[in-house]
């Protein structure tokens, strides 16, 4: 009995994550804002703009915009996974909602993460020439650990499956 009571509490504890998907969503309205700011703050000073400058950014833009995908994604895949079904019957469907395991989004996360880093590293590069080689190279050096990360990642999640098709 107190088994079964014990199972029923941990069970509903799931709607313990459910806040800090709301968060999620407020973070990302957050960085709606920033990304106007920037977008407004660009459409002003187009003219006098240098082009390095206007490439960092649209560079910063497109950070953001990835940022904002990433959220979306964790908000509602972890909320399917972990929560509770999101019936979307009504209204537009995401076509890979109710398809992300864990698994493939730590993946997702993984390239993301990946490719938030790249956009950084260009923007880095960009201004090398105000920048130290030692601080350039540690910017490389990150830039490689996620990127290496993300193939292990890729990699282990291929041999797990490779390992289930057997059965």
């Amino acid at each position: 009995m107190f088994e079964k009571y014990f199972e029923k509490i941990l069970f509903a504890a799931r709607w313990l994550l459910a806040p800090i998907y709301l968060g999620l969503a407020v973070a990302l309205i957050a960085l709606g804002v920033k990304f106007f700011q920037e977008a407004f703050h660009l459409l002003m000073h187009v003219p006098e703009m240098a082009e390095a400058d206007l490439v960092l950014t649209v560079l910063a833009m497109i950070d953001l915009s990835l940022v904002g995908s990433l959220i979306v994604m964790v908000m509602f895949s972890g909320y399917e996974n972990f929560v509770s079904r999101i019936d979307a019957e009504g209204t537009e469907s995401l076509g890979w909602l109710g398809k992300l395991d864990a698994g493939a989004l730590k993946l997702k996360v993984a390239t993301s993460i990946v490719a938030i880093s790249s956009i950084h590293l260009l923007r880095i590069f960009m201004e090398a020439q105000e920048l130290p080689n030692d601080k350039i190279l540690w910017y490389v050096v990150l830039h490689m650990t996620f990127v290496v990360s993300a193939v292990l990642m890729g990699v282990m999640d291929r041999l797990a499956l490779a390992g289930n098709r057997d059965h």
